[in-house]
């Protein structure tokens, strides 16, 4: 592979909050050497003036192609991929979710050839469980061994995928013996399933009703819940896409006591708000995500759990679904609405803007919350998240005055719509590189179909 010099950039790591300016070499897909340098036998040279130099961004949390009620989102993973190098994340971590019944490494072979030879950028798999059977424990060694040791279950979805306490306990119980890490969607099911029944029942089925069948206490209650079974099972815990005030003191409180407890949140609970479900159907639908929206005063406490650190990652949650064709299914019946939105291509532009231009965070947060401690806490330290010799090239030269607009005409996504659709952002990649190969400059994505790998994760709990 070609040398490849990165010049006059001024370097940003989460480990450190001074900048440096310096080159940076790029050498059979690793980063080479950092300092100052004569570029003189490089084959390709990019200039990095006036631009940061970070780590790619890696998006710990997405759903490509993922069936719902008969329909898939609606980016697959090659256009997922490429929607995530057009934002300046160069690894993704999607998931697993078996049939009922099927093994584990079944479905993990099955979901790997949906993306192997298709990904534009690296990916990982975390793997689901879904039910409890005799031979879940074997089937998880299987998977971690595989390269898959972070384990997803939800605290929801009663009637498909979600698991009963009994058998939640036991797949903490499992992780915990072993070494794995448990991320879990954190609502309660129950709960939620009766509001849901009973607003239909009331005639009460516009998407007003969403965010109220799914209140804060559904989800403070199952956050609380998640963290005491797995602090008694000495079990490692991630709660994903935490958006409530009273979950955020939750995950305070138990990091403050040393436990195991980590959590991410999601751009869309930043920066957008409960009252976006009053209106019409046309103009609501594309907000329906689980949870949902929350009112100004949970977003104002999530961005005080970034800058203090008790939210590691700001992740996605990337599963879009179109209006046209699939949300409008739910026109009469707000239950029937596909749950999901975009965010993979937006989220390092989103946080720049209202982050790190704001003064909300710093340049190195910025890289921490989008990359540096998603790799530290799914296994990929050491290769990936970091500006460090010996590292896969995985680098996004980003430019922190390029504008954009964020539109449905004009992002990569396949989404008909956009949730953030006008907004105009300060910040954005001008090159990302994957494995040292140049993936998008310039405003195109000119990686392939088949850059990416699959990346086999372990864990250093």
């Amino acid at each position: 592979m070609e040398t490849i010099v990165i010049k006059n950039g001024t370097l940003i790591s989460a480990s450190s909050e001074a900048p440096c300016r310096a080159d940076l070499v790029i050498a059979d897909g690793k980063i080479g050497a950092i300092g100052h340098f004569n570029p003189e036998g490089a084959a390709h040279i990019y200039d990095a003036s006036d631009c940061l130099v970070m780590p790619g961004g890696i998006d710990p949390h997405v759903h490509f192609a993922l069936p719902a009620g008969g329909m898939v989102s609606a980016d697959d993973f090659e256009n997922g991929t490429r929607a995530a190098l057009a934002g300046g994340t160069t690894g993704v971590i999607d998931f697993v979710t078996p049939e009922p019944g099927e093994r584990l490494m079944d479905a993990l072979e099955k979901r790997r050839a949906e993306a192997d030879g298709k990904v534009l950028c690296d990916y990982s798999l975390h793997m689901s469980i879904t039910e409890w059977r005799d031979s879940i424990p074997k089937e998880m060694a299987e998977a971690a061994a595989a390269g898959t040791p972070s384990f997803k279950t939800y605290l929801a979805y009663k009637s498909g995928i979600g698991l009963s306490d009994a058998e939640y306990v036991r797949v903490l119980d499992t992780a915990a013996q072993n070494g794995y890490l448990v991320t879990t969607h954190c609502e309660h099911g129950d709960l939620v399933d009766f509001l849901r029944e009973k607003f239909i029942r009331e005639e009460k089925t516009t998407p007003y009703w969403h965010p109220r069948s799914r209140p804060p206490a559904a989800e403070e209650e199952a956050v609380n819940r998640a963290i005491a079974l797995a602090s008694t099972l000495g079990a490692a815990l991630y709660i994903v896409h935490l958006s409530t005030a009273g979950a955020l003191k939750a995950v305070r409180r138990a990091r403050a006591q040393g436990l195991k407890i980590m959590a991410e949140t999601c751009p869309h609970y930043l920066l957008l708000h409960e009252e976006l479900y009053d209106g019409s159907f046309d103009g609501t639908a594309r907000y329906t995500m689980s949870p949902p929206l929350r009112p100004p005063q949970h977003s104002e406490a999530l961005w005080g759990g970034l800058m203090d650190g008790t939210l590691a990652v700001l992740a996605t949650d990337h599963c879009p679904f179109c209006t046209k064709g699939q949300k409008d299914r739910g026109r009469d019946d707000f239950t029937k609405i596909p749950n999901g939105v975009a965010g993979v291509e937006e989220r390092m532009k989103l946080l720049w803007h209202y982050g790190a231009a704001a003064g909300r965070i710093t340049p190195a947060q910025f890289a921490a919350l989008t990359g540096t401690n998603a790799a530290a806490i799914f296994g990929m330290a050491g290769t990936k998240g970091s500006l460090s010799v010996g590292a896969d090239a995985d680098i996004v030269v980003w430019d922190p005055k390029l504008e954009t607009e964020i539109s449905a005409a004009r992002q990569v996504s396949k989404c008909d719509e956009s949730i953030y659709e006008g907004w105009k952002t300060s910040g954005a990649p001008r090159f990302v590189f994957t494995r040292g190969k140049p993936a998008y400059t310039e405003g195109k994505v000119i990686a392939e179909p088949g850059n990416g790998q699959f990346v086999p994760r372990r864990l250093r709990l």
